[in-house]
């Protein structure tokens, strides 16, 4: 189930918890690091009193070489702590960033690994470049509060309290006058922080809108283009990135104004801390301290240096807010990403090698036999394993992408082993929604699949998957050869099987005229091809999983009439043998299909062959009569 992200602090202490289980050993050691030089910045102010006490005591007279036998050994301290503080920092800061980046690399792992896991639907319903936000600017807010944010908070934290110990060890009077300026800071940095908060999460949400639409501009340039749709375009992003501006103005506005605010009120308070000593020490007032000490020069001059350096910290603090403002607003993103309900899948038939014997009896092996079976394990205990075949069968299947609308209406598919089933039917009439749930993209709402008699409900959703193979009408090549882009199909495939399924699909005689063949580099989706070109590869991509069903969407709508005569003749021998679902505009390319279905709003209106829906003289006769293209 989804967890409920609240967000806020919440997910700050998420951050924190996973950092321990990803460092158990480094992530205390670093923090003793900063601890360890947080007290010892801290510390100086007792040397520093000590030193003033006995120059203020030493005399003219005075041997001076008595007196430098008791400063020394305190300066010679000092400089072996400070050295110690070095080396502290210097370890926690490489550290920190072997953390922080590690870190982001195990975050960028789970996002990952989390998102191929979730359903079609997310992607369908989420812009992708809202998406890739995730992984760029919102994990970039955990950076900061990971490698700068936290670190520095504790520091401040341990200063704070270890210059409050100090302080009140030497005058409890004067510590209370800091506190209430410290007090003043806090109400300050509470009202103006807050103000920054709410602007800062804004921004994030503005920024994955604003690359949402970067994306799908550049996605669509050419339809932009084409239309001459550059004016509005430039009108709904200067929309957006205005948006943008304000949320981040503004955001930036209260925490630009908090540092110097916070900075002249800790100026403030060390001039008032001067006036305050400086009356003290002239009425010779009695002194209330740990220490029991009177007042003197020696406690109001480190006094002084203590006070620049509480509200120093109290800044920092202040300044961290941002930090960690940003990083609630991207962290609630980035774990509503993780925590999104991956694809549910409670199949538990799976696909296997398997032999049949000499009886008949199906049997598993562990070598690739050619031979697939369905291994279905029974809750009595005993397993049966069923042939695999390709008789799809669909029974008054129901189906709406929500509730509100139905797309299919009682739907029945009978598509034996080795048979072609095509499906056509004006735009949203259904048709590669009933792809879709063969594939379990999508769970239909009532009836029933069944797939070589089983319910594909029972069958877990790869294997499921790897039974089928598909050709989209959006051809997708990724960045490689065009010898890796056909291998995607079968990662075990050979060179010379994915060359026999190019030249099966049509696509060796174009492959072989490239620049370096099957070793051309692809990028940017094949953008160095035609459009054709690129379905060709997507075609011999699917024939190299060589899978029992094949489901063709639009498959060859890219293709050139001339083109498309070569190719059909590798599809038919592509289809031959296996149970084919063909989506087509082009009637000429269903035309020698065993069964043809034309659907309308979700229905299938009509049923059978080409010459028998010719002879009805319906719907199909209509579109063949008309134009070999629906509209």
């Amino acid at each position: 189930m989804n967890k409920k992200n609240n967000g806020g602090f919440k997910d700050v202490f998420r951050i924190i918890k996973l950092l321990r289980s990803f460092y158990p050993i480094l992530l205390p050691l670093t923090v003793i690091c900063i601890i360890f030089s947080a007290i010892v910045s801290s510390i100086p102010a007792l040397f520093i009193q000590k030193i003033i006490e006995k120059i203020q005591v030493w005399q003219p007279t005075q041997d001076w070489a008595s007196a430098s036998k008791e400063i020394i050994p305190l300066v010679c301290i000092l400089i072996i702590l400070y050295i110690l503080a070095f080396a502290s920092i210097l370890t926690h800061t490489q550290l920190m960033a072997y953390i922080t980046h590690g870190f982001l690399a195990k975050m960028r792992k789970m996002m990952f690994s989390g998102m191929q896991k979730l359903p079609i639907k997310y992607f369908d319903t989420n812009k992708h470049g809202d998406i890739m936000s995730h992984y760029t600017n919102d994990l970039d807010t955990l950076r900061q509060l990971v490698s700068q944010a936290l670190p520095a908070l504790i520091q401040s934290f341990v200063i704070v309290v270890s210059v409050l110990s100090i302080m009140l060890y030497f005058s409890i009077w004067m510590t209370l006058v800091v506190l209430v300026g410290v007090c003043f800071m806090l109400i300050v940095s509470k009202t103006v922080g807050g103000g920054s908060a709410k602007y800062f999460i804004r921004q994030q949400k503005a920024m994955g809108k604003t690359e949402g639409f970067i994306q799908e501009m550049m996605n669509g340039q050419k339809v932009i283009k084409v239309f001459c749709h550059e004016n509005e375009c430039q009108q709904d992003f200067d929309k957006i990135n205005n948006e943008l501006y304000e949320d981040s103005y503004r955001a930036h506005a209260y925490a630009n104004m908090l540092g110097p605010i916070i900075m002249n009120i800790g100026n403030i308070l060390y001039v008032i801390m001067a006036l305050v000593g400086g009356i003290f020490l002239l009425s010779n007032a009695d002194n209330i301290s740990l220490s029991g000490m009177a007042f003197s020069i020696s406690i109001v001059v480190p006094f002084l240096n203590m006070t620049k350096q509480f509200t120093g910290n109290i800044n920092n603090v202040s300044q961290q807010i941002n930090a960690i403002v940003m990083a609630m607003a991207g962290a609630k993103r980035v774990f509503a990403l993780i925590d999104q309900e991956p694809e549910a899948d409670d199949g538990y038939v799976t696909l296997v090698n398997a032999n049949i014997l000499d009886d008949g009896t199906i049997v598993e092996t562990s070598t690739h036999t050619g031979i697939w079976a369905w291994k279905h394990p029974h809750h009595d205990g005993t397993l049966t394993y069923t042939l695999l075949q390709g008789d799809v069968r669909l029974n008054e299947v129901d189906f709406g992408y929500n509730e509100e609308k139905q797309v299919l209406h009682n739907v029945s598919v009978y598509a034996k082993p080795g048979q072609k089933v095509a499906f056509v039917g004006a735009t949203g009439a259904g048709k590669t929604t009933i792809t879709n749930l063969i594939n379990r993209f999508y769970d239909i709402a009532d009836g029933k699949i069944r797939y070589d008699g089983i319910n594909i409900n029972k069958i877990k959703k790869s294997d499921l998957r790897r039974s089928l193979g598909i050709v989209l009408q959006d051809t997708n090549l990724f960045t490689g050869t065009v010898m890796e882009n056909i291998r995607y199909g079968n990662l075990n495939a050979t060179d010379q099987q994915c060359i026999n399924a190019a030249k099966l699909s049509g696509a060796d005689d174009f492959i072989t005229r490239l620049p370096e063949g099957y070793n051309t580099l692809l990028t940017n989706n094949g953008s160095n091809l035609s459009q054709g070109q690129r379905q060709l590869i997507a075609i011999a991509r699917a024939a190299v999983a060589d899978p029992p069903v094949m489901i063709l969407d639009e498959a060859t709508s890219s293709i050139d009439t001339r083109t498309e005569a070569i190719v059909q003749k590798g599809m038919d021998m592509l289809m031959e043998g296996r149970t084919v679902f063909v989506i087509a505009h082009r009637l000429s390319t269903v035309m020698n299909s065993d069964v043809i279905m034309v659907l309308d709003n979700g229905r299938i209106i009509e049923r059978g062959t080409h010459n028998e829906l010719i002879e009805q003289k319906g719907t199909y006769y209509q579109l063949y009569t008309g134009a070999f293209e629906l509209e």
